[in-house]
């Protein structure tokens, strides 16, 4: 998404991660996803650090320039929901994944508190660090999206007006619906596919 929103235009070839290509894991050994080759060959294989480098780039909503608050203060509200909101957001959501000791209800809990830091910033402006979508707004919705999918009508009833008012928004944003789209498994051979921005 933040490729597209930076005017980058990229090859896309999409892996099913039961059936990865070595030609991925030839640049990337860990096989993650998303990998990112450069076209001097450098890789780029962590979420946020691909975002940061097209905005680097390009970034033409300001988006690594907050209104409100500072840089260093998006990064923290980043690193917030990295560890904590996603390590409870795993739980709550994939409960089955750790063991029959997990709560998904303490966890269901931990996750709203983090809900509730955002929806006191959204209290206050449209975006997490003002009237315009910040760095945080763009790594934060996917995973607040995540969660509202596992009980839509549960958090439809929450508390946080502003978070559901928000993530309505990302949800309908044109970038992210441009993105969103399938696209057929990618094999050594294959035609590519391009995202345009």
């Amino acid at each position: 998404m933040v490729l597209r929103m930076a005017g980058i235009q990229c090859e896309i070839r999409e892996v099913v991660l039961k059936d990865k290509p070595q030609a991925m894991l030839d640049i990337s050994p860990k096989g993650t996803v998303p990998v990112l080759q450069l076209p001097d060959g450098r890789i780029i294989d962590e979420s946020f650090e691909i975002m940061c480098w097209a905005l680097a780039v390009n970034d033409p909503e300001q988006c690594l320039c907050p209104e409100n608050g500072s840089p260093v203060e998006m990064l923290a509200l980043i690193r917030l929901n990295d560890s904590e909101f996603k390590f409870h957001l795993d739980r709550y959501k994939y409960p089955q994944r750790f063991g029959k000791s997990v709560d998904a209800g303490h966890h269901f809990s931990r996750a709203c508190e983090f809900l509730a830091i955002l929806d006191s910033r959204l209290n206050q402006t449209s975006f997490l660090f003002g009237a315009g979508a910040s760095l945080a707004d763009v790594a934060l919705f996917p995973f607040v999206r995540q969660f509202a999918s596992v009980d839509p009508e549960t958090f439809g009833q929450l508390s946080c007006s502003h978070v559901q008012y928000w993530l309505g928004y990302w949800l309908g944003n044109m970038h992210f619906l441009h993105v969103m789209k399938k696209f057929p498994q990618w094999h050594v051979g294959d035609n590519s596919t391009f995202l345009l921005p």
